[in-house]
């Protein structure tokens, strides 16, 4: 879809996951995405990654720095969610990374090199246990968590629309179908989808 991830090879993990779905209706889709950046967070907690934060729609950080990149493909019959086909970029033992800001890996963070296998079952481990049953999670429930660690959130920060016209606001949250909610001026708050907003930072 247009969309690269730069990896030396053997260094990083680059990998999809398919997950079929009984029943997930097409308006609760987003919490897939949610599921899979909750699985991420999880992860990169328990090895001691600092900071770590979600970046709506799909990016995880520590800090400032971009570590992972998600994209998530989903195939739609009628109103239902048939399965999704979710693709995973981790920087994990790469250290350079070329005309690249803003972006480290854990080696970089931890000062140490990770066994790429034991990540990936960690993470897989993690997956299966957020995304089972996803079919009757609500969103009630998964939102507040996932809000909690969106990057940037209930601070001042600067942001870029579709003209790239640049603009403040706060990140207050995101909607049920995804949109990240913004709140600007005068109290006005403002749902933007994926490609009317850009966060600089």
């Amino acid at each position: 879809m247009g969309t690269s991830w730069q990896s030396e090879s053997g260094k990083n993990l680059t990998f999809s996951v398919l997950k079929r779905y009984k029943g997930m209706g097409v308006e609760h889709q987003f919490n897939i995405n949610v599921c899979v950046s909750l699985a991420l967070y999880d992860v990169l907690h328990q090895l001691d990654i600092p900071n770590v934060k979600v970046k709506w729609p799909n990016d995880i950080m520590s800090g400032s720095d971009k570590i992972c990149g998600i994209l998530i493909e989903n195939v739609i019959k009628g109103q239902s969610v048939q399965y999704s086909i979710i693709g995973i970029g981790l920087n994990v033992n790469q250290t350079v990374f070329q005309g690249l800001d803003k972006v480290a890996s854990l080696k970089a963070i931890l000062g140490k090199s990770i066994d790429l296998v034991e990540l990936l079952e960690m993470i897989l481990s993690r997956l299966k246990h957020h995304l089972d049953g996803i079919e009757t999670k609500t969103a009630d429930t998964l939102f507040p968590i996932y809000e909690s660690k969106l990057f940037r959130k209930d601070k001042p920060s600067t942001f870029t629309d579709g003209n790239g016209h640049m603009f403040m606001g706060f990140v207050r949250g995101v909607s049920r179908q995804g949109q990240l909610i913004l709140e600007l001026e005068d109290q006005q708050f403002r749902e933007f989808g994926l490609k009317e907003v850009r966060l600089l930072y």
